[in-house]
């Protein structure tokens, strides 16, 4: 899966299908360090305090309160390793490489104890059906470095566009951020009203974890593996207003998908385009638009130009 062709290394190509195995086990594994983040930090709306961050080697939960220290855990997909990290200048390891889920979670939370971080997460993930505990997940114990890296490479590229994307906004918007219950990157705008309360349904999921995700009215985007041949970038709101699914939204690649309700765009489709940040901005924009629009947000209080004190540095 090496690729030598430098426009490639910036968009690489990974069919979803050529990682499957692994791309099931990662999401176990980032189940399992994004529980660790839950369990030790205080809730923060719309369940931002658990999620994964983009790094220049990986996928990290950032600083965790820990007591009286802090603590980060790390997946750095150029060395394959899971660095674990106190700020007493403590440090731990568990190799990236095929094993179980169960081996994975045991070597990790002995690493954590070994650091002192005594900590009980719930030990089965969520999203997932069958959600297999843990500690008896046999199942998934694939590990292909070169796919691994490919995916983290993806994300890059997409927490890149995102964070452009983010910057033309001025009202509450989430950071950029990797959500490990459905193995998505998202950022969110909220319009600042409320919203109806969500009738929940995703699997071994509790409804009430919903209810707080999307307690005001937001449009949301994002990029995950699947959706497409390559994994898809996607758009959607709640609440959906009255026509947003017939929205005419670009690129002309863009489709509005009944199976998953919301706007998708496959990331062959950006990655093989003349201008693949324009072409992900293009999807970004004119699908917030719909929702916008259609949901009579007031976007000129919520929006901004990012270049607006340009003319001042």
């Amino acid at each position: 899966m090496t690729e030598h062709n430098p426009t490639a290394l910036t968009w690489p190509a990974l069919r979803v299908a050529d990682w499957t195995a692994t791309r099931d086990t990662l999401h176990m594994w980032t189940q399992i360090v994004g529980k660790v983040r839950m369990a030790l930090s205080p809730l923060v709306n719309h369940w931002w305090q658990v999620t994964l961050y983009v790094t220049a080697r990986g996928l990290s939960t950032g600083t965790i309160p820990c007591g009286g220290r802090a603590l980060d855990v790390e997946f750095d997909f150029c060395d394959h390793r899971l660095h674990l990290r106190t700020s007493d200048g403590r440090a731990g390891e568990v190799a990236l490489e095929p094993k179980s889920v169960a081996q994975f979670h045991a070597e990790t939370m002995q690493a954590l104890a070994d650091l002192g971080v005594h900590v009980r997460i719930q030990a089965a993930p969520n999203e997932v059906e069958p959600a297999i505990p843990f500690a008896e997940d046999t199942v998934h114990c694939a590990y292909a470095p070169d796919a691994a890296q490919l995916f983290w490479r993806q994300l890059v590229q997409a927490d890149r566009v995102f964070r452009t994307f983010r910057s033309h906004f001025i009202g509450k918007v989430s950071p950029v951020h990797f959500f490990w219950g459905a193995m998505d990157l998202a950022c969110t705008r909220f319009s600042g009203r409320s919203a109806p309360t969500h009738p929940g349904g995703a699997p071994n999921c509790g409804d009430w974890v919903m209810v707080e995700g999307y307690s005001h009215e937001l449009s949301s985007c994002g990029f995950w593996p699947g959706g497409g041949e390559e994994g898809a970038f996607y758009s959607y709101c709640y609440p959906a207003p009255d026509g947003f699914a017939d929205y005419p939204v670009g690129p002309r690649d863009a489709f509005y998908s009944t199976e998953f309700q919301q706007f998708l765009l496959p990331y062959e489709a950006v990655r093989t385009a003349a201008d693949p940040d324009a072409t992900v901005l293009e999807f970004l924009h004119e699908t917030y638009s719909a929702a916008a629009d259609l949901g009579n947000w007031d976007r000129p209080a919520l929006e901004c130009d990012p270049g607006r004190w340009d003319l001042l540095r």
